[in-house]
């Protein structure tokens, strides 16, 4: 009798086999998403491993094509498996999934930032990331010829990216007087009883290894992948459109995005006009708010440990205070910590979720500029409330607490920028709206982060559409998009910090439709709560209608839309 298990055909059980043959074919997705087993492993990035989880893919929608879902719940499954493989299966049959490198999310920031969420409290832990370390040069490897082959067939990154990217690998490698980040990270098992003299050895092999891996990467991208880069980072409005559809989940009217992203910018830069009035006088800049906030011993805090601390405080206050008040927050996810990311990557904060048995807590990460001492708390307030809660980690968090309710793909695997960005936006203004940021300095903060995000939708589709810029801006009107312009427009209409910004256009430039999907999805946030409030009148439940949309777990906003309706 064959020991093979029958063909799955229910929704759930398609969706929980794609979710444990993927994580085969993809360890380092296992240890992102908390799935263990496979934490001594790297991820196949040469050509043979992308064809193979393309494959998978390809399998798994003809599955679900096939299956019948028995209610409402599996009909929505249905729903986001289809969209979400599917927008997966269009990047890899066009060659962009293989061909992929930016600086903020492509496999050699992967290879790299697996490490950070490896845990360190036992021999095996340290076996598996000796391990883990040995595999980096293969990995690299295989990425290599990826990145050679996409760009025999005309898909490479733009030579921005390259060189930005070499950077980081410069950095994570080491050199002269400054330790590797691999050498840096297996620093953690000196004096440790449970790390013997042979296990200390491989360890320092595989940091050396992996380490010479990523200098050689740099010398790569250098030497043979910049001379066939493009000049120019506009991707166009084919290749623009699909990235849209894969980071909103929605098929998007790019000039209607585009006209209302200025009419947002404006309405936003107008009220902080008001704000920065109060905080300096009437009719003071925005840059002169943000020079006198920089400064007020108010919102300084010295030193990254007191900075870590800072941001951990107002974390755990804010799960205090809106527990039982305005959400209904597990234990499980009552632990959210807060850290400072290794250096090399770009700067802000971002989210990573809790292992699927909640063994590892969600966690917030701020990328900080080496050597950095002093910080500005009236700007990181609100990015708390987006990485934390009620942002990031309210919202992934109840997801993957939600075994009895949603699938594997629901709760571990299934990300829409639109849906997550949108609602970590949403929650900064949510914030405001229960009086966390009456601070005149702290409303400003917020302010400029809703601002920042206006300008993504303005620059990002204008950058890479080489859209013109409307009459009646006040900023080269009439001009075509350049990253030029994109660069002059940040630093001028908005108060980011000078290095931020530059990483900013950097990122949007390399990540073409992403850095839209935040104000885009606060959007259609905003307006599916409205609907909800005139329908249900006097007997409206806010904090009913959070549990529901956020129990539903990742969806499209085209999916999302329907689904809120329904509230």
């Amino acid at each position: 009798m064959s020991s093979t298990p029958p063909p799955a055909k229910g929704v759930h059980e398609i969706s929980d086999r794609f979710v444990d043959d993927f994580v085969s074919l993809a360890p380092s997705d296992a240890t992102f998403i908390g799935i263990s087993g496979y934490d001594d492993k790297l991820t196949d990035y040469s050509p043979e491993g992308f064809a193979a989880r393309g494959e998978l893919a390809a399998t798994a929608l003809r599955a679900m094509a096939a299956a019948e879902p028995a209610d409402a719940a599996q009909r929505v499954a249905k729903a986001v498996f289809q969209e979400r493989i599917g927008l997966d299966s269009e990047l890899h049959q066009a060659g962009l999934d293989s061909a992929a490198l930016n600086v903020i999310a492509s496999p050699v920031q992967e290879i790299r930032e697996v490490f950070d969420l490896m845990p360190t409290e036992s021999t095996e832990h340290w076996e598996n990331i000796a391990a883990r370390l040995r595999s980096v040069p293969d990995a690299l490897a295989g990425l290599r010829v990826s990145l050679g082959a996409g760009a025999a067939a005309g898909r490479c990154a733009a030579l921005r990216q390259v060189e930005k990217v070499a950077g980081q690998c410069d950095t994570w490698s080491g050199g002269g007087d400054v330790d590797s980040f691999f050498g840096s990270l297996i620093g953690g098992a000196d004096g440790r009883a449970d790390v013997n003299a042979t296990l200390r050895t491989e360890l320092q092999a595989g940091a050396d290894a992996a380490a010479q891996a990523y200098a050689d990467f740099a010398r790569f991208l250098r030497a043979d992948l910049a001379p066939k880069a493009p000049t120019k980072d506009a991707v166009g409005p084919e290749a623009y459109q699909l990235w849209s559809r894969y980071f909103i989940g929605a098929r998007l009217d790019l000039a209607e995005a585009y006209a209302w992203g200025w009419e947002e910018f404006f309405r936003i830069e107008t009220e902080m006009k008001e704000v920065a009035g109060r905080v300096v006088r009437p009719g003071a800049t925005l840059a002169e708010a943000a020079a006198a906030l920089d400064v007020d011993p108010r919102y300084q805090v010295t030193g990254q440990d007191a900075f870590q601390q800072w941001m951990q405080n107002l974390s755990d206050a804010a799960l205090r205070e809106l527990r039982g008040v305005h959400f209904e927050i597990p234990d499980e996810l009552m632990s959210l910590e807060c850290r400072i990311a290794p250096p090399g990557g770009g700067n802000g904060a971002y989210y990573t979720g809790p292992a699927d048995d909640m063994s590892r807590p969600g966690r917030m990460w701020w990328s900080v500029n080496t050597g950095q001492a002093d910080f500005a708390t009236w700007r990181e307030v609100t990015t708390v409330y987006h990485e934390g809660v009620p942002g990031h980690h309210l919202q992934v968090a109840t997801a993957v607490h939600l075994r009895e309710r949603l699938n594997k793909f629901q709760r571990l695997l299934c990300w829409v920028s639109g849906h997550g960005e949108g609602w970590a936006l949403y929650s900064e203004r949510l914030m405001r709206e229960l009086g966390y940021l009456s601070d005149d300095g702290d409303l400003m903060g917020m302010l400029n982060a809703q601002l920042l995000r206006a300008a993504r939708v303005i620059v990002d589709i204008g950058m890479h559409l080489e859209l013109e810029i409307p009459k009646g801006t006040g900023f080269h009107e009439g001009e075509r998009w350049t990253p030029e312009l994109g660069l002059e427009f940040m630093l001028t209409r908005t108060i980011e910090a000078r290095d931020h910004v530059y990483d900013e256009v950097d990122r949007y430039l390399g990540w073409p439709g992403q850095a839209p999907s935040y104000k885009l999805g606060e959007r259609l946030w905003l307006a599916a709560r409205d609907d909800a409030r005139k329908r249900g009148g006097a007997d409206f439940d806010i904090k009913a209608f959070h549990r529901q949309a956020l129990e539903m777990g990742a969806l499209g906003l085209d999916d999302l839309r329907e689904q809120l309706a329904q509230l």
